[in-house]
């Protein structure tokens, strides 16, 4: 199961319009890593090297993906099993529906996404 934390610091000039999200050593592979910023649920996930940010709600009826499973690169919605690519963020079975995916950075072993205003 997900854990979950909570955070609301936004620094850093370089990193204007980003919110610290996580530590980089929490996100392991193939684990969903679940935080709050700003009030907004995302769900991490690190496969093959590379890191995933994503809102939490399923774009159809608002299920928390963290409750789940991956299957390869594929994130499944645990209330009515949708597809989603992570790569593409697209529905499998509708295109139209899509994950809402966020921009993040790395710095000194932060990760810092951010959000849409």
């Amino acid at each position: 199961m997900a854990d979950s934390t909570v955070w609301h610091i936004r620094l850093a000039d370089d990193l204007e319009g980003y919110y610290f999200a996580v530590d980089e050593n929490e996100l392991k592979e193939g684990v969903m890593k679940k935080v709050t910023v700003e009030g907004t649920p995302i769900l991490f996930i690190k496969l093959k090297e590379k890191i995933f940010a994503i809102n939490n709600r399923c774009p159809h009826m608002a299920c928390e993906f963290s409750g789940g499973s991956l299957e390869g690169d594929v994130i499944v919605c645990p209330c009515h099993d949708w597809r989603f690519n992570l790569e593409t963020g697209e529905y499998e079975d509708n295109p139209w529906f899509k994950l809402t995916k966020y921009e993040w950075r790395i710095k000194s072993g932060k990760i810092w996404v951010k959000l849409d205003d």
